[in-house]
C-alpha cells in the first residue's frame, strides 16, 4: 500500500494494531490500569460495614468493602491460602467477615486471616503477613478510587490536577460538591469497542452536528465542531432558548449552591486519564467510568448525581438522564463501528486528525510514551 503525503492541516493517528492487538492491551493493563489510579466503584454503593463490591483493574480483580469502623478498603480479591476467588459476586454484603468458598480461610474486613481450619495448630502463621493484599484507595468526588502500583504516583498530581488542567482553577470542580451528590440513575454499557476509541470520541466534537441532534441543540456551539476540551477554563453555553439540560431543553431543577454563577448555563467536560469523564452542568454532574475487559470490549458505568432533596423527593429525573443517555448510545454505536475498521488494511497505517481534533494528538503521545516510547510509525 501507499501512504498518501500527510497535508499542513492534518496529523497522524496512532496506526490500527493499536486498538486490535491482544499483546498491546496487555501492555496497557500493566503500564495503565495497574499503574495510575483507577476509580472503582461510588463510595454511596457501599453503604454500610461489610458491604463489597469487586471490580476488575486491568488483569485484576480488586475487592473493595467497607470497614467495621467505616472506612473503605481494597484489596487483592484472591485468597491467600491457594488463590481461590475470594468473592464470586460482583457485589453484596457480608455480616461479619470475608470467607473464601473453597477452604474456608476468613478474613477480617480490615483483611487481617482470623481463622481457617486447624489454624490453631499452625501458631506460627502470622495473621497479618498472610492476609489480605491491600491495595492503595483515595476517596475523591465521592468515588473510591484505587491503584495497583507498589508505590503509587501522586493522586494529586495526576488525578486532581486533570481537573486544574481542564478548568484552570483548582476550586472550580469542589463548587459541584459532587461528594455530597445522590443517586440519580445508573446505566451500565456493554461497548464492542476499544476503550481509546471511546476516550477519543470523548474528547472531540467534530462528530457532534453529525449524530447528536439532541446536544447540539443545548449547546449550539458544538455544532462548530469545537469540544468544550479544546479551550481550557472554556464551557460551553446552553442556547438562548435552553432552559436546562434536558432531552427537549426545558427547566431542569435549581443550580447546585455553591456553583459560580460563571459557571451558571455552562457545560464543562473533564478527562481523568486513563478511564473517566466528568461531565458538569449547573444542577447535576455526570460520572463515566470505563473498564476496559480486552482489546475490543469495555464497559461504561455512567451516574447521573443530583442534589439529594432532588433525589429524595422523587423528582424526575428522566429528561436530564434522557439526554446524556442518548449521547452515549450515539456514540458507543460510532465507536463500535469504527472497531472493526481498526483492522482493516485502509487503517494499518492509522487516519488522520483534523484541526478540531489536534488535542487527541496529545492523547496518543501520553499513551505511547505510557507504553515505552515505542515506534508508532504507519506499517504499510
Amino acid at each position: 500500500m501507499t501512504t498518501t503525503p500527510l497535508s499542513p492541516s492534518l496529523i497522524a493517528t496512532l496506526p490500527g494494531r493499536y486498538y486490535t492487538d491482544p499483546e498491546i492491551f496487555r501492555q496497557e493493563q500493566e503500564h495503565l490500569f495497574e499503574s495510575m489510579w483507577f476509580c472503582a466503584v461510588r463510595s454511596a454503593d457501599l453503604a454500610g460495614p461489610g458491604a463489597f463490591r469487586t471490580v476488575q483493574v486491568g488483569r485484576e480483580s480488586v475487592l473493595v468493602t467497607r470497614s467495621r469502623t467505616g472506612e473503605l478498603r481494597a484489596f487483592l480479591n484472591v485468597c491467600r491460602h491457594r488463590g481461590a476467588r475470594l468473592c464470586t459476586e460482583d457485589s453484596g454484603q457480608v455480616r461479619r467477615n470475608l470467607q473464601c468458598p473453597y477452604h474456608a480461610w476468613t478474613y477480617d474486613l480490615d483483611g487481617t486471616l482470623i481463622a481457617a481450619p486447624n489454624l490453631i495448630k499452625m501458631p506460627d502463621v502470622d495473621r497479618v503477613a498472610y492476609g489480605l493484599i491491600k491495595v492503595a484507595l483515595r476517596e475523591w468526588l465521592g468515588y473510591a478510587w484505587v491503584c495497583l502500583a507498589d508505590e503509587p504516583p501522586s493522586f494529586e498530581d495526576t488525578v486532581m490536577h486533570a481537573a486544574v488542567e481542564r478548568l484552570g482553577d483548582a476550586a472550580a470542580i469542589e463548587h459541584y460538591g459532587t461528594e455530597h451528590l445522590a443517586l440519580g440513575k445508573r446505566v451500565t454499557y456493554d461497548v464492542k469497542a476499544n476503550w481509546k476509541l471511546i476516550v477519543e470520541n470523548f474528547m472531540e466534537c467534530y462528530h457532534c452536528a453529525t449524530i447528536h441532534p439532541e446536544l447540539t441543540e443545548v449547546l449550539p456551539e458544538f455544532a462548530d465542531g469545537y469540544a468544550a476540551q479544546y479551550y481550557v477554563g472554556h464551557g460551553a453555553e446552553f442556547g438562548e432558548d435552553v432552559r436546562g439540560f434536558t432531552v427537549d431543553g426545558s427547566e431542569g431543577f435549581a443550580k447546585l449552591p455553591a456553583v459560580a454563577e460563571d459557571q451558571d448555563r455552562r457545560y464543562y467536560a473533564i478527562t481523568v486519564k486513563p478511564t473517566v469523564f466528568i461531565n458538569l452542568v449547573p444542577d447535576h454532574v455526570i460520572v463515566h467510568r470505563m473498564f476496559p475487559l480486552a482489546e475490543d470490549r469495555t464497559v461504561v458505568e455512567c451516574d447521573w448525581l443530583y442534589a439529594p432533596e432532588v433525589v429524595d423527593s422523587g423528582a424526575d429525573v428522566s429528561k436530564s438522564v434522557e439526554l446524556f443517555h442518548r449521547v452515549n448510545v450515539q456514540d458507543f454505536e460510532a465507536c463500535e463501528r469504527t472497531q472493526p475498521a481498526m483492522s482493516s488494511r485502509a487503517y494499518r497505517g492509522g487516519g488522520v486528525l483534523v484541526p478540531n481534533e489536534h488535542h487527541i494528538g496529545i492523547f496518543h503521545e501520553w499513551l505511547v510514551e505510557k507504553l515505552g516510547g515505542g515506534d508508532v510509525r504507519p506499517v504499510h
